[in-house]
């Protein structure tokens, strides 16, 4: 196990009640494994890889109510999941375009080249 260090907070009572709720639901063995996993959510929130940027997308709540939908059927793992894997999608689709009209444009090139070359 890591070495730990002990950290004293004060908090208020109805924190400390729902914390103990948690442990009594048998969720959590202790009030301390309640905030250490409270800490690590915030923190994997908090802190990002240095390959991530972090963006805020404003969208219609009918879209979000359709994030949340798929989400529960079990097609993501979360809204975030759903909205990084669109994105990839987007991309993917966007580059696939691209190469497609470079491909056709060097296409034409080569027969404006050659119908240049044939004539003369």
């Amino acid at each position: 196990m890591a070495e730990t260090e002990r950290v004293t907070i004060r908090l208020p009572k109805d924190i400390v009640e729902k914390l103990e709720l948690l442990v009594q639901e048998k969720k959590y063995e202790t009030k301390s494994d309640v905030i250490r996993a409270a800490i690590d959510q915030f923190l994997k929130k908090e802190i990002k890889p240095p390959n991530v940027e972090r963006l805020t997308v404003e969208v219609p709540k009918g879209n979000l109510t359709k994030l949340q939908e798929l989400v529960e059927a079990g097609d993501s793992v979360s809204i975030d999941d759903a909205v990084r894997e669109a994105i990839r999608e987007y991309t993917r689709m966007r580059i696939q375009k691209m190469i497609q009209e470079y491909e056709e444009l060097k296409k034409i090139r080569m027969l404006e080249s050659s119908s240049k070359g044939g004539g003369e």
